[in-house]
C-alpha cells in the first residue's frame, strides 16, 4: 500500500508564459485548419462579425469565447466543426474617420483588422482564420453586386422615390443613423425628410414565408419580434371617393365598423393632399407637412404625443352609406404602412376616438357595446371589441364572429371593395449615399436608360483616390474617373449609379463566403456545400429584425435562384446577453467604465478572463463586470494547475475500496453534469461543478487515493473537461500528464451513469412541517422502505409517539414528511 505523499511547494502557475506556447504551438501544428473532408458529421458554427473599431472590448470576448467553448466542445465531440471568423468592414465609421484623420477608409479599416485579429488569437479562440472574410474587398464586394444584378433579373431589385432623411448645409441624404434629435450628425442642422430615387429589395415577396419557422430552432422572443415587424394583418381595402372623382383607397382590419366611419386622415406626405386642400386651408397644411417632414416614424406614431392634425376642407365620399366625410392630414399616418389614408371610427378605435374628441368630429357606434354604462350623460365610451353590427344598413344584426367575413363579401358584390392581407413590412432600401460601400452596379444612359454593368465587368471598384470633405458629401460625386463610363448597351456615354449599398447587404450572407473566401467563379464554391445551412449561430438579441430577418431573406432568394436547396440560412440560433460596467451600466467611454481586456490578459491570463465571463451568470443574460470576482475563477484554475500537475507523475495502483469508488462516481457525476450543461449553453453551471470538483481533489493529492487509477482517470478528466472552457491550461495540464500533444484533437471523456449515481442518499424528514432528521437510504430505495427507514429513526420516533399519523409524505431523493395529531 502507498503511504501519504507529503505536501509538496506548489509550482506557480505562469500563465504568460504558458499561454503564449502553446498558442505558438497550435499555429506551428496548423492545429484549426479546416479538413473538409475529415472524418466525422460536420457541425458549422458561426458567431457575429464584428465592425473594425480598432480594439477588442471585453463585449466582444463575451459573445465570442463562449462560443469558442461551445465549437471546441463539438469538436471533442467527434464533429468535424468549422468556426471561421470575419470582419464587418463597410460602414459609416470608417468614412468618418477618413474625413476627421485625413486617412482612407481602406488604410484605417485593414489596420484595425490587423490589430483585432492579433486579439482575438491572444483570445485562444479556434477560429478557422484561412476562411476569413473581409467585406470591404473587392473579392468580397463583387459578389454583393453580383446578387444584385441576379435580383434585377428575378424581379427582386428595382427603384422608385422614397423618403430619406436631408441635410439642407450638406446636401446630402442621411442615413438613419447619421440623424441624432432630428438634427445632422456631421454639422448639427435641423434635417427633414424629402422624396428621392431609391434602390430596393423586394423582401416584401417572402412576406408570408417569413412568418414561419419550420425546422429550426430559435428563441420564440426573436420568432415574435419579427412577426411582429412583418406584422400580417387581414382585412379589407375599401376606395372611398373625392368630390372630384379621385379614389382614396384605405386598408382596414375592421371593415365591419365602415359605416361608424366619419372622417378620413391622409398621410402629410400622401400625393391627393394638395389637390384636396382649399385655398383657406393651404397654409396650416403646408406649415403642418413641414413640421411632419422633420419627424422620425417612431416619433409620429408614438402612444404618448398628442394627437394633431389639419382638416384640408376637402370631402370623400363613404362607398357603404354614401355620407360626406371630412379628410385630414395627420402625422399619426404613414405613407410607408397600408395605403397612407385611413378611415377614422371615433366610436370602436381609440387614437380615432381621441381625434375626433380634440376635433368636434362625430362619433357614431356600429357596434353593439355590452356595456350598458357606455354613455355618461353625453359623453360617449368608445367601444373596439367585435360585436354584433348596428346601425349599419342591411348588416345591421350581424352577429360579431361573422361581421368581417359578411362585411366584405358585401363590400366585393358592389365592387367598393375586396378582401386582402397585407404586412408592416416595407421593401428594403439599400441605397446610401456614401463611399464607403459596396457600388451599385448600374450605369445610366440617356438613349438606353437603367443598364446592369455585365457580370464580366464585376466587380465594379470603389476609386483610392477618394477625396473626402468636411461637407459629407460622397466623393464618388466628383469622381470624373468614376462617374463618367461608357453604356454597355450603345457604347454611348454613361454615368455609374453613385449610391453604394447598405452595409446590411454584406452581412445578409457572409457565412457562404466563409466556405471559400477566395472562390473566383461564384459566391461559393458548390462543392462546400455540405456544410450549409449553418449548425449554430450566436450573436445579440439586437439584431433580431434587421440582420436576420434580411439574413433569411437571401437565403430563400438564394434558394430560388438554385443556389441551395434548403429555407432557413441558421438552423440553430442562440442570443448572449450584454455584459455591462461595474456600474450596471452599458460600457462607454464618455462613463469610463469600459474593461481592456489586453490590460487584463497581461496580469491574470486569457483563460481567467474566458472562464470569469462564462462563470458570471447564464450566457443569454449577460450581467455587469465585477473586478472582485474575476479572482474566483483565478484561483480555481491555480488550484488546478496544482492538483493535476503536482500529482502527474504518481504512480497509478488498481484499488477497489470505498475511496476510489467514491473517487470514480464523483468524476462520472460531473462528466455527466458537464457534459449536459454545455450542450445547453448552461456554461456557468458546468464550471460550477469542475470547480466543486476540484475542490475535492484539493482534499485528497495528499492522501494514497492520488497514487490511484482513479486519480489518474479523475485528472486526465479534469483537463479534458477544461479543454473547452481554458484550452491553454487544458493543453499544459495534458502535456504535464504525459500526453501526446494535443489535448484539442482528443475525445471528450466519456461517462458511465451507473457509476456516476448515488449508491447512497441522504433524505429529511419532517414531522409537522419541521426537520427532525435526516435518514442515508439506498440510492433506488422504495417508498415503503423509506416510510420505514424514517419512522425507525430515534429522532422521529420521539414526535410520532402516542400521535395519530394522518398523512405520509415521500418526495424520492429529497424529502419523507409525516403530519400528526
Amino acid at each position: 500500500m502507498a503511504t501519504t505523499t507529503p505536501p509538496t511547494r506548489r509550482e506557480r502557475y505562469a500563465h504568460q508564459e504558458i499561454e503564449q506556447k502553446w498558442r505558438d504551438a497550435w499555429d506551428e501544428a496548423q492545429l484549426y485548419e479546416l479538413d473538409p473532408d475529415g472524418a466525422g458529421p460536420k457541425w458549422y458554427a458561426v458567431t457575429m462579425y464584428p465592425y473594425p473599431s480598432g480594439d477588442l472590448h471585453i463585449g466582444h470576448w463575451y459573445a465570442m469565447t463562449p462560443s469558442d467553448t461551445a465549437a471546441r466542445y463539438k469538436r471533442m465531440r467527434g464533429y468535424n466543426v468549422l468556426f471561421p471568423m470575419g470582419f464587418d468592414a463597410f460602414g459609416l465609421p470608417a468614412e468618418n474617420a477618413a474625413i476627421k484623420r485625413g486617412i482612407h477608409p481602406y488604410t484605417w479599416t485593414m489596420a484595425n483588422i490587423d490589430n483585432m485579429r492579433r486579439q482575438m488569437q491572444t483570445m485562444g479562440t479556434m477560429f478557422n482564420w484561412e476562411q476569413s472574410v473581409v467585406t470591404c474587398t473587392p473579392a468580397y464586394y463583387k459578389w454583393n453586386q453580383w446578387f444584385f444584378l441576379k435580383f434585377m433579373e428575378s424581379g427582386l431589385a428595382y427603384k422608385k422615390e422614397a423618403a430619406v432623411w436631408w441635410c439642407p448645409v450638406d446636401q446630402t441624404v442621411l442615413a438613419n443613423e447619421q440623424v441624432v434629435d432630428g438634427r445632422c450628425e456631421r454639422c448639427g442642422t435641423v434635417v427633414y425628410q424629402q422624396q428621392m430615387s431609391q434602390w430596393f429589395f423586394r423582401i416584401t415577396q417572402y412576406a408570408e414565408e417569413l412568418l414561419r419557422y419550420d425546422g429550426v430552432e430559435w428563441p420564440e422572443r426573436v420568432r415574435t419580434m419579427q412577426r411582429n415587424w412583418i406584422g400580417r394583418s387581414e382585412g379589407a381595402r375599401v376606395t372611398f371617393k373625392t368630390e372630384a372623382g379621385d379614389a382614396i383607397e384605405v386598408f382596414t382590419t375592421r371593415p365591419d365598423t365602415l359605416w361608424g366611419a366619419t372622417f378620413m386622415v391622409l398621410a402629410p406626405e400622401h400625393p391627393l393632399v394638395a389637390k384636396l386642400t382649399i385655398d383657406a386651408q393651404r397654409v396650416a397644411i403646408d406649415a403642418y407637412i413641414e413640421q411632419a417632414r422633420r419627424e422620425t416614424e417612431i416619433e409620429r406614431q408614438s402612444t404618448e404625443k398628442e394627437k394633431t392634425g389639419v382638416f384640408t376642407g376637402g370631402f370623400a365620399i363613404n362607398p357603404v352609406n354614401g355620407e360626406q366625410v371630412q379628410v385630414w392630414i395627420a402625422d399619426y399616418v404613414l405613407m410607408t404602412y397600408g395605403t397612407g389614408a385611413i378611415m377614422a371610427v371615433p366610436a370602436h378605435d381609440e387614437r380615432d376616438f381621441e381625434f375626433a374628441q380634440k376635433f368636434g368630429l362625430p362619433i357614431i357606434p356600429v357596434i353593439e357595446n355590452p356595456n350598458t354604462e357606455a354613455r355618461s350623460g353625453d359623453e360617449y365610451v368608445f367601444h373596439h371589441e367585435y360585436g354584433t353590427m348596428i346601425n349599419s344598413g342591411e348588416l345591421t344584426g350581424t352577429p360579431g364572429d361573422v361581421a368581417v367575413e359578411r362585411t366584405i363579401a358585401w363590400l366585393e358584390e358592389r365592387g367598393v371593395g375586396t378582401g386582402e392581407v397585407i404586412y408592416r413590412l416595407r421593401d428594403w432600401s439599400i441605397s446610401r449615399q456614401r463611399y464607403w460601400g459596396t457600388p451599385i452596379p448600374i450605369i445610366y444612359c440617356d438613349d438606353c436608360g437603367i443598364v446592369p454593368v455585365p457580370e464580366e465587368d464585376l466587380p465594379v471598384v470603389l476609386p483610392e483616390n477618394a477625396q473626402f470633405t468636411p461637407t459629407g458629401k460622397s466623393p464618388l460625386l466628383e469622381n470624373a474617373a468614376f462617374l463618367n463610363v461608357r453604356c454597355p448597351r450603345c457604347d454611348g456615354p454613361g454615368r455609374r449609379e453613385t449610391d453604394t449599398m447598405d452595409c446590411f447587404v454584406d452581412s445578409s450572407w457572409y457565412w457562404y463566403r466563409y466556405l471559400s473566401p477566395d472562390y473566383a467563379d461564384g459566391p461559393f464554391d458548390q462543392t462546400m456545400k455540405k456544410w450549409l445551412p449553418v449548425d449554430q449561430y450566436t450573436g445579440g438579441i439586437e439584431h433580431a429584425i434587421l440582420h436576420l430577418l434580411y439574413a433569411r431573406f437571401f437565403t430563400k432568394a438564394m434558394r430560388d435562384m438554385g443556389l441551395i436547396d434548403f429555407d432557413e440560412p441558421f438552423l440553430r440560433l442562440f442570443n448572449q446577453g450584454i455584459i455591462l460596467g461595474e456600474d450596471s451600466e452599458k460600457m462607454s467611454k464618455s462613463r469610463g467604465n469600459v474593461i481592456d481586456p489586453d490590460d487584463l490578459v497581461f496580469e491574470m491570463g486569457t483563460d481567467t478572463i474566458r472562464l470569469f465571463l462564462m462563470f458570471l451568470g447564464p450566457w443569454d443574460q449577460g450581467g455587469p463586470w465585477n473586478s472582485r470576482g474575476i479572482s474566483g475563477p483565478q484561483r480555481f484554475l491555480e488550484r488546478a494547475y496544482t492538483v493535476v500537475g503536482e500529482t502527474a507523475d504518481n504512480a497509478a495502483e488498481e484499488r477497489d475500496d470505498e475511496a476510489t469508488r467514491n473517487l470514480r462516481r464523483l468524476t462520472h457525476a460531473t462528466i455527466g453534469g458537464v457534459t449536459k450543461d454545455i450542450e445547453a449553453f448552461g456554461f456557468n453551471t458546468a464550471i460550477a461543478k469542475l470547480m466543486e470538483f476540484v475542490n475535492e481533489l484539493m482534499k485528497g493529492k495528499d492522501t494514497p487515493i492520488a497514487q490511484t487509477t482513479a486519480w489518474r482517470e479523475a485528472t486526465e478528466s479534469v483537463a479534458l473537461m477544461l479543454a473547452p472552457f481554458t484550452p491553454h491550461l487544458a493543453e499544459e495540464l495534458w502535456h504535464r500528464l504525459g500526453k501526446p500533444f494535443s489535448i484539442h484533437n482528443q475525445s471528450w471523456p466519456a461517462w458511465d451513469e451507473e457509476l456516476a449515481a448515488a449508491e447512497t442518499i441522504e433524505v429529511a424528514v419532517q414531522v409537522n412541517g419541521k426537520v427532525r432528521d435526516r435518514v442515508s437510504l439506498p440510492a433506488e430505495v422504495s417508498e415503503t422502505d423509506a416510510l420505514t427507514a424514517a419512522r425507525a429513526s430515534a429522532k422521529v420516533q420521539e414526535y410520532l409517539t402516542d400521535k395519530q399519523v394522518v398523512k405520509e409524505i415521500y418526495v424520492p431523493g429529497r424529502l419523507i414528511s409525516f403530519v400528526v395529531r
